[in-house]
């Protein structure tokens, strides 16, 4: 199943990892770039020093491609991270919350692959005309972080699509062979997912996240943080009700951004501690009800996809 994309980024499958920010694994992001994919390590806001330690490990564990994360305007220190990502030669980038033209030539000086996290036509535009190689397109649908302006992946993948002229790679609200042909189907070149690599036999996250995943269905997720424009997608907990109690009750926002921060995240997603800490969790959740390793994952997704979209060409002829 190749196409530009996975030219651009030597890879086998159009099959991307999403960063997971600080909870991020090289062992997990490495099975996915050593079946064929492309695994990332998120740097979140993390020390730098921590990030280093994680793409060290990635580099043990694989020879195969991978990808760094950098949320621009999240990091405290963006700028010496990404002279240490240029130092070790980390071949791809991608760069989110925040403006890549600042980075995008200092990364292609050095031969480093950038991709542009967007989540709108005209973010798509002003990254494409800064120099990026790949666009990933986030619909709302998404897990985590998400954009004010909430447009699904639906609506989104074809109208990039029909502006841009670089590789655009569909994510949010995507889990098998169905969605990626649908991503292809709507002009996409490849997928990128979050929810459906955590429930892995190689992810490292505790069985209270996969398991929530697992048993979930398509109401399992909620939407927290429109009041104080720091949205988050969350699987539905007791912690996370309190914190939708405490949206709604017009409560101070530095506590409900202080009860956000990635030491909750560490502990629901890590420690599995659902009463104290809170997960991540895309809408897709609800489709996914099996705990595979990545392997098996990619390969079967890569082979329902292709009989879909087979069988959609002989309906249509």
């Amino acid at each position: 199943m190749g196409n530009l994309l996975t030219e651009r980024l030597n890879i086998t499958y159009p099959i991307l990892q999403g960063g997971m920010g600080n909870i991020s694994d090289p062992g997990l992001a490495a099975a996915v770039s050593n079946v064929g994919g492309l695994g990332t390590i998120g740097a979140g806001n993390m020390p730098v020093e921590e990030v280093l330690t994680k793409i060290k490990e990635m580099m043990k564990r694989t020879s195969k491609p991978y990808c760094v994360n950098v949320p621009i305007s999240v990091h405290p220190h963006t700028e010496q991270l990404i002279q240490e990502l240029i130092d070790l030669k980390v071949p791809v980038v991608s760069l989110s919350a925040g403006n890549p033209a600042p980075f995008v030539s200092l990364f292609k000086e050095h031969d480093i692959t950038v991709i542009c996290v967007s989540s709108t036509v005209s973010q798509a535009k002003k990254a494409e005309a800064a120099g990026v190689d790949i666009i990933v397109c986030e619909g709302y649908e998404a897990a985590g972080i998400n954009a004010l302006n909430e447009s699904t992946t639906m609506t989104l993948i074809p109208q990039v699509v029909e502006k841009a002229s670089v590789p655009v790679v569909a994510a949010g609200g995507i889990a098998n062979g169905k969605g990626l042909a649908a991503a292809l189907s709507l002009g996409a070149l490849g997928v990128q997912m979050g929810t459906r690599f955590i429930a892995t036999k190689e992810s490292p996250y505790h069985d209270n996240y996969k398991q929530k995943i697992i048993h979930a269905t398509d109401e399992s997720t909620i939407i927290v943080g429109r009041r104080y424009h720091h949205i988050r997608r969350l699987m539905k907990t007791n912690y996370v009700h309190k914190l939708a109690e405490l949206e709604m009750n017009h409560e101070n926002p530095n506590l409900f951004i202080e009860k956000t921060t990635e030491d909750h995240h560490k502990l629901g997603a890590i420690v599995g501690d659902l009463d104290n800490g809170f997960i991540n969790g895309g809408q897709i959740a609800g489709l996914i009800d099996d705990c595979p390793t990545v392997e098996e994952l990619v390969e079967t997704m890569v082979r329902d996809a292709k009989q879909i979209l087979k069988l959609s060409m002989e309906k249509l002829l």
